[in-house]
């Protein structure tokens, strides 16, 4: 508060005491009343005590009044006004040195107290923290402990989930001749096998060593298992690994639409990174580019989990912990293009499919896929008139011709889903296994149609199942791995 009104004010001395000279007074805000002698406050006295006599308090709460209508006042009378003073700061604001007599101060703590009060007087309704010193004028900040209720460690939690899975990720890092690749990896066993993407590892030169960083921060190094590039599943062994926590495994076939998930992983080298979302499908037809140009077709889970750039391999968890996907690709939209950006468009391998690729690259170093025996090409983009995937040949001797399927058909439908494009058939023909019966729904050239059912052949999967680039990706994008360099 600034004191520099022009007015005068003449203290009334408490009767109780000894009056005092003007000369004994001094500084009359030191003043204290009913004291036996007047004397010259020390620096230390200069402002009054909170708890004083009761006509003291009267007096201060008579000078506040006062003080405060004072305020709109002019700070220097008549004579002053051709050359304004010089001020000096003081506690409670700028007091004009051009003032012949300076008034009484008011105590300017008790004020000071009552303003910061007013600011703070919620403060029960803030959580009963905001406490102030009668000493001081500066807020102490405290903290409260979250409830109960906003913590959670049971399942059916995002960070359950994310408890779970975290003691079973790894980070990986993979040199190539062009840089070092980064993914992340699933820890399938005590000993180190770990699950990851194949296009995590693919790029590895010959001598260089893979390192990965298990949960507790130790360092291996790890050599490639086996790859199945049709499904872009990789398996590396840990050297001299021990006492790991292996994942568990859930099931996606019990998924559902709108269900909760959690990916974890470590984009752009962020180790155990954890994000959040909901599967937004069960089956998509997943055309994700490589580094050779071409697009890479499989059938994966959708979710809007951000997927980025160093989250391959990584597993994709119900609420429960239990990995039901491993995280692979995301769609960015045209945004290479100059286009639109895409958001929540990422997808992961299903975990029944991936847990079968395991277990055959665990021991045998190699996987197997199902094969139909057919060959065609995607329906060329904004032809809308097309259905189903049209069949450029049939190999002899295959399983679609032993069913009796024929150069030139349409694939409408492939066990219960419905195929829009040969993309389609082949993401779905993956989704099977091999030796397996599955109906199919065929168009012949003739208009009419059948449903025939064909056992799936096996051939080992040593190259991805790919399309041009030049024909139509489904998704009208680039598609794109979510891997980082």
């Amino acid at each position: 508060m600034t004191e520099n009104s022009p007015h005068q004010h003449q203290p009334q001395p408490d009767q109780s005491g000894p009056q005092q000279t003007p000369a004994e007074q001094g500084d009359a805000g030191s003043w204290q009343p009913g004291a036996p002698k007047a004397h010259k406050p020390s620096p230390q006295e200069s402002i009054a005590p909170l708890v004083d006599s009761p006509s003291a308090q009267q007096q201060r709460t008579d000078d506040v009044a006062e003080a405060t209508q004072e305020a709109a006042t002019p700070a220097w009378g008549l004579a002053a006004q051709q050359q304004p003073p010089h001020s000096a700061t003081g506690f409670a604001g700028s007091v004009p040195t051009a003032l012949a007599k300076p008034k009484r101060r008011v105590p300017v703590s008790i004020i000071a107290t009552a303003i910061i009060a007013g600011l703070v007087g919620g403060g029960a309704a803030l959580g009963g923290n905001a406490l102030l010193s009668t000493d001081s004028a500066v807020p102490v900040l405290t903290s409260q402990p979250a409830s109960a209720s906003n913590v959670s460690s049971k399942p059916g939690s995002v960070e359950y989930a994310a408890e779970v899975a975290m003691k079973s990720t790894v980070d990986i890092k993979v040199p190539t001749g062009q840089g070092t690749a980064t993914g992340t990896g699933i820890i399938l066993s005590e000993d180190g096998y770990v699950l990851t993407n194949n296009h995590v590892v693919a790029g590895a030169s010959e001598n260089g060593k893979i390192q990965v960083t298990a949960p507790d921060g130790k360092k291996y190094s790890a050599s490639v298992t086996g790859t199945a590039p049709s499904y872009d599943l990789a398996v590396i062994k840990l050297d001299d690994a021990d006492g790991l926590t292996p994942a568990t495994l859930g099931e996606s076939s019990g998924l559902k639409v709108g269900q909760q998930v959690a990916a974890i992983g470590s984009p752009e080298e962020l180790s155990n990174t954890v994000t959040s979302g909901i599967v937004s499908a069960l089956s998509r037809t997943v055309t994700a580019g490589d580094d050779n140009g071409e697009l890479v077709v499989y059938n994966g889970l959708q979710t809007d989990a951000p997927i980025n750039p160093g989250n391959s391999g990584g597993p994709l968890v119900n609420l429960d912990g239990q990995v039901v996907g491993v995280n692979s690709a995301v769609e960015p939209g045209q945004s290479s293009n100059g286009g639109l950006q895409a958001y929540g468009l990422g997808f992961s391998i299903p975990i029944d499919t991936a847990k079968r690729i395991a277990n055959e690259l665990m021991q045998n170093g190699e996987a197997n896929k199902p094969v139909l025996g057919v060959s065609g090409s995607v329906n060329p983009q904004g032809d809308s008139t097309a259905e189903g995937a049209q069949l450029a040949s049939v190999q002899p001797g295959s399983a679609a011709e032993k069913a009796g399927i024929r150069q030139g058909d349409v694939i409408t439908k492939l066990g219960d889903t419905l195929i829009s494009s040969y993309a389609d058939l082949m993401a779905q023909v993956l989704k099977h296994t091999p030796g397996e019966e599955v109906p199919v729904v065929v168009k012949h050239a003739d208009g009419s149609t059948e449903t025939v059912n064909v056992a799936l052949e096996s051939a080992k999967d040593t190259q991805q199942t790919t399309i041009t680039p030049q024909q139509q990706n489904p998704f009208d994008g680039d598609g794109g791995f979510g891997r980082g360099n």
